[in-house]
């Protein structure tokens, strides 16, 4: 039996020390909590599964969903290399606090270390705060002595880079890159499905017991990125009712899909799910008989044996259009 709809999931929530009341009040997502930092909204990660909210599929999970229906929701070619696996995890975060200085292992070193993927990742700044900004890189090339004289004393914002951003700012972060979300940033994120994090600083931040999170000191020291870039930011251009690439690399790809009016999308060169993730005002989504509404932080999968859908905006919206090569 094919797959005949299109998926919605309920959002999984989760408190950090660094969270806020963002997704909540912007984004509507329900929580009374003033800590929630992070929106998992599509999830393979064990443990955190994510459930359909819609139609008649409403109830199953993701791993039920892949299990029963296998290439016709997530493409031939990802089917034969994941398997029963969703190869892509999606988020909306909020960054009340800065977040850890931080980076993702490769996945040689994730697979080897952790039986992980390795995590891959990007943003898409969806609102910052006056003066918010994010780390990302080095402002230099540094040997790993250098890193850890700074890591040792306490210096290491002197050689990272960091930018202040605003909305629509994207950055892409590959494994190896040193990185961190500061105060005041509401963005989404897509990466591979991994939960594998190397915190290297923390910034002294007692949790509220008083113990402090771990740092992963010797295990960062060989899959830090040590290089530079002269610029970290992607560039990239908009037109609307069309989609314009962003990011693509072997994991996933990510265009911007500005739309005002009605839009008929046709998917057939693709074998690949497609993730929408609406980042501004809101849209309705019509597959033949079925009809469902994004608004902004939501999140919806078409499956990949779907291939034609319309997508309706009356007034001017922002999606987010994810998919693997």
């Amino acid at each position: 039996m094919k797959i005949n709809q299109l998926i919605k999931f309920e959002p999984i929530l989760k408190d950090k020390i660094w969270g806020g009341e963002k997704l909540a009040s912007l984004l509507n997502k329900q929580s009374k909590r003033k800590d929630i930092g992070e929106s998992w909204e599509i999830s393979d990660v064990e443990g955190d599964t994510s459930m359909v909210t819609n139609g008649h599929l409403k109830g199953k999970n993701l791993k039920e969903l892949i299990s029963e229906f296998k290439s016709d929701l997530v493409g031939e070619k990802i089917y034969t290399h994941f398997g029963d696996k969703f190869p892509l995890l999606i988020k909306f975060i909020d960054a009340k606090e800065a977040l850890s200085i931080q980076l993702h292992p490769n996945d040689t070193l994730a697979k080897e270390r952790h039986n992980s993927f390795g995590k891959t990742e990007m943003w898409y700044v969806m609102q910052a705060d006056k003066n918010a900004n994010l780390i990302v890189g080095f402002q230099k090339e540094v040997s790993s002595e250098d890193y850890i004289k700074h890591l040792d004393t306490k210096s290491l914002l002197d050689v990272l880079n960091v930018d202040e951003v605003q909305k629509g700012d994207v950055y892409f972060i590959p494994t190896g890159r040193v990185h961190a979300i500061g105060a005041g940033v509401l963005l989404a994120e897509i990466q591979q499905t991994s939960d594998i994090t190397y915190r290297i600083y923390d910034w002294d931040r007692p949790n509220p017991d008083g113990t402090f999170r771990d740092l992963h000191t010797e295990e960062a020291i060989d899959a830090i990125d040590y290089s530079a870039k002269d610029s970290y930011k992607t560039m990239y251009y908009k037109k609307e009712n069309a989609s314009s690439e962003i990011v693509s690399c072997q994991y996933f790809t990510t265009n911007v899909l500005p739309i005002k009016g009605e839009v008929s999308i046709n998917h057939q060169e693709k074998d690949s799910f497609v993730i929408y993730m609406c980042v501004e005002g809101s849209v309705i989504f019509q597959y033949e008989n079925q009809t469902e509404k994004l608004k902004t932080g939501e999140t919806i999968l078409v499956p990949a044996c779907i291939k034609n859908i319309k997508i309706i905006a009356d007034q001017a919206s922002e999606l987010l259009e994810v998919y693997i090569k």
